[in-house]
């Protein structure tokens, strides 16, 4: 892999090194430089320190892995592709996203996958390792957000409003979310077999990345949230 040394470099002149780079790349000394890989396909992209905000804003298919944290508007529209976070992430990650993958080996901040939307054969899932902030899914229409709390299990999983207006996708959260207060449009309910065979099929790579025992992270419990198209907006359009 090619080396950039970020060291001293504004986010301009750092992304038009990257983007002068033939083929994958290593970031060295990153701290704060915005948009980072956006717009990127076919090559992969190794960070080392803290990208700034909309990393692998609108991937179309690169991979990009950071070895520390991150922060706001991961993801931001993007299309394809894989990020993973080997640390935290700040709010808004996966916003808008269509497609690809964001594994996050630790926490995420507020409004985690905000908009996240299927688009024909392009399927988006986030995969969140320790807890996720207030908002989570707002909006969702599809897609898959995973929320395993390995970090601090007796803690809560999720913030204040998950799932706020979601009326597409799916989400799984490792916990049996007794204190979290979910909005009418959706049915939170326990995971039963068959949603369980699903998380073996999406953990599977997650699990394998950052070294963990899947038999151990699917022997939780989980619930699982979807929207409930009887009841889709009706506090927001219809008068009691």
């Amino acid at each position: 892999m090619t080396s950039i040394q970020a060291r001293g470099l504004d986010h301009k002149a750092l992304n038009d090194r990257l983007r002068a780079v033939q083929g994958d790349c290593v970031i060295e000394g990153c701290c704060g430089q915005r948009f980072i890989g956006a717009g990127m396909s076919g090559r992969e992209i190794v960070i080392r320190g803290t990208p700034g905000n909309a990393l692998g804003a609108y991937l179309n298919g690169a991979s990009i892995t950071v070895t520390g944290n991150a922060q706001d508007a991961v993801g931001d529209t993007m299309n394809a592709g894989r990020i993973v976070v080997r640390g935290n992430i700040g709010d808004a990650a996966g916003y808008a996203m269509r497609g690809g993958q964001i594994l996050v080996q630790g926490n995420a901040g507020y409004r985690a996958g905000i908009h996240m939307k299927a688009y024909q054969d392009k399927f988006p899932v986030m995969i969140i390792g320790g807890r996720a902030g207030s908002f989570l899914g707002e909006y969702q229409a599809g897609g898959v957000i995973i929320v395993l709390n390995l970090r601090e299990p007796s803690g809560k999983t999720v913030g204040y409003f998950p799932c706020t207006g979601m009326h597409g996708g799916k989400m799984f959260l490792r916990s049996e979310c007794r204190e979290t207060v979910f909005p009418d449009q959706v049915t939170a309910r326990p995971a039963d077999d068959a949603d369980r065979e699903e998380l073996r099929g999406l953990l599977g790579e997650y699990c394998r990345l950052f070294g963990l025992d899947e038999a151990f992270v699917l022997s939780a419990p989980f619930t699982v949230v979807t929207p409930d198209s009887r009841n889709p907006y009706r506090q927001m359009y219809v008068a009691n």
